[in-house]
């Protein structure tokens, strides 16, 4: 590990064959499984899990008692909320046809790979294998089941687009024949398609 310990709770669990940033803090009982990556200035909080091979980008947040099974990727600056589950098996079963229990060569992970700014809120489950688009939003609670475009709102069970949002995290508004502002920054964008691009500004 190349991290510094004073930002590794003493009761957290990295594995010495991961490899963590610089400025990453691990908070109390949160595990760091083997040959797991974590992008520079990350954080997890109280009890996270970080599975096998999961690769974190850089500055996430990942808040308390998330599960993060491989074998997810997340982008730069993905947050993810308190007790969000990313799952990694299409048919979980814990014993084969035969009775037997089932060991790792017994089934094929898959994962959920997660897109630069998204942000998956709090108590959300995310069905492997899924995409959650660049800067886009998973309102708490919510089951995602199928990707997710890049700067979609999605909520519900299933999860079903409700809106669009910009890097700033607030809804976009309409402003007619599919163009959306952000209420922050005044960035406009056009959807075309069922997808969203920057409108580039006038000068």
């Amino acid at each position: 590990m190349t991290q510094q310990t004073d930002q590794i709770a003493p009761t957290a669990d990295v594995d010495p064959r991961a490899v963590v940033g610089t400025d990453v803090t691990i908070w109390h009982l949160a595990q760091v499984r083997e040959d797991a990556q974590l992008g520079a200035g990350s954080i997890l909080g109280r009890g996270v899990y970080i599975g096998p091979g999961v690769i974190l980008g850089a500055n996430c947040k990942v808040q308390n008692y998330a599960l993060i099974y491989e074998p997810a990727v997340l982008g730069d600056g993905v947050f993810v909320g308190p007790a969000v589950v990313f799952t990694n098996d299409v048919f979980p079963r814990a014993v084969n046809i035969d009775g037997s229990r089932k060991s790792a060569a017994d089934w094929d992970a898959v994962g959920v790979n997660v897109g630069t700014g998204a942000s998956i809120g709090a108590r959300a489950v995310c069905i492997a294998p899924v995409r959650i688009g660049r800067w886009a939003l998973v309102a708490a609670g919510a089951v995602v089941t199928r990707d997710v475009p890049d700067h979609a709102i999605v909520a519900g069970v299933p999860a079903r687009q409700v809106g669009w949002v910009g890097p700033a995290g607030i809804p976009l508004v309409s402003a007619g024949d599919n163009l959306y502002t952000c209420p922050a920054t005044g960035e406009r964008y056009r959807e075309v398609d069922g997808a969203l691009s920057v409108v580039p500004s006038e000068r």
